[in-house]
């Protein structure tokens, strides 16, 4: 029989075993009844780590045979690879957008009100960051992901075989398809028995904040501002719901990889993807960029705040500190009828341990000085 189990964070989480309620590791916060029953989130927003541990880059790999040692100070003058597998960058002018929307479809995310915002200018990579090019800076730093150091990682269950399914000792009560698996990483994306090997042009998933920030700084690059990436995400146009538009499917066409049928049961993949799509599976918004909705929600480098005001800012940054990072662009299994952050104004959140099946990054550079 499972029970229920409040843990010290007040996070609420079904064990089907009685007795795992006390080895419990990665846990979601628990969502009111009104917010899931109106749509307003595939359950992905509150996943969350129980506790922390050290996870200095030195004092993790340590413990790992073989592997380097990867941290900010041995990559004081870091360096691209000697073949460059980085994405191609597409250069954006900045200027003056307008952010946000008066119009919310999920109003409790913040995204509102619009307001004038400017960006100076920036290069944004053209896809998300893929498996193939997250396997090349593993290979040469020796990096260990935080879902490697802790051994687990959330993934949506649809995506499970039965043999891991019958290993699981946790469903989350708030979100009973999103369940902690041992072994999942971003090799591993559905756990120890699946692999990326015939995906490595998809984005890289299961990657924490903090893994974000050690590609950037191997890969001499960094995280956008919530602002930079609604900007790109916009693709020139203004006060549109989807980078291409208002309307989600022109011509009968899908333009994202996005959830079809009914959400969590039955996914009927009529953009062809039940899953995560390659990279440039479909088409660019007027930038030339790919994917910035659908696909893998990406991380930014803002702390989360949902209190903006009308006033005109430049280059803003977010709070200097915070609970949550932002992410921005949704994902495969974002659907309107539960997750409608799909949309350019639209937002969620994560703590930076966080990782998904779903969650993945870009880059962005600054011009040359």
């Amino acid at each position: 029989m499972a029970s229920v189990l409040l843990n010290r964070f007040g996070v609420l989480f079904l064990c089907i075993f009685p007795a795992c309620c006390d080895t419990g590791e990665l846990l979601l916060e628990q969502c009111t009844p009104s917010s899931e029953s109106q749509g307003t989130g595939c359950g992905c927003q509150g996943l969350k780590r129980d506790g922390a541990v050290d996870i200095s880059d030195e004092n993790n790999l340590k413990h790992h045979d073989g592997a380097n040692v990867y941290s900010e100070k041995a990559n004081e003058t870091p360096h691209a690879p000697e073949h460059d597998v980085r994405s191609k960058l597409v250069h954006l002018q900045g200027g003056w957008f307008m952010m946000g929307t008066d119009d919310p479809g999920i109003p409790q995310d913040g995204e509102g009100p619009q307001r004038r915002v400017w960006v100076d200018p920036f290069y944004i990579e053209e896809h998300e960051v893929t498996n193939q090019q997250f396997q090349h800076f593993t290979n040469q730093t020796g990096y260990i992901t935080e879902a490697e150091r802790f051994g687990d990682s959330f993934v949506f269950e649809g995506l499970l075989n039965e043999k891991v399914k019958s290993t699981l000792s946790h469903a989350v009560a708030a979100a009973p398809w999103w369940s902690p698996v041992k072994g999942a990483d971003w090799r591993h994306p559905e756990g120890p028995d699946s692999t990326t090997k015939h995906r490595m042009n998809h984005p890289v998933l299961h990657v924490s904040w903090a893994d974000t920030q050690s590609y950037c700084r191997w890969a001499e690059r960094r995280l956008p501002t919530e602002a930079e990436w609604e900007f790109a995400c916009r693709g020139g146009l203004q006060d549109r719901l989807y980078p291409w538009g208002n309307n989600l499917m022109p011509r009968g066409q899908h333009y994202a990889n996005l959830w079809q049928g009914d959400f969590p049961t039955r996914n009927t993949a009529e953009d062809g993807y039940a899953n995560t799509s390659p990279v440039m599976s479909f088409p660019a918004n007027g930038f030339g960029l790919y994917d910035m909705v659908g696909n893998a929600w990406e991380w930014t480098a803002d702390w989360w705040n949902i209190h903006h005001n009308t006033e005109e800012k430049k280059n803003p940054k977010g709070p200097e500190s915070g609970i949550d990072r932002v992410k921005k662009g949704g994902s495969y299994m974002c659907h309107k009828s539960y997750c409608y952050r799909y949309r350019c104004a639209a937002r969620s959140q994560n703590t930076p341990d966080s990782s998904a099946s779903n969650l993945g990054f870009r880059c962005v550079s600054d011009p040359d000085p």
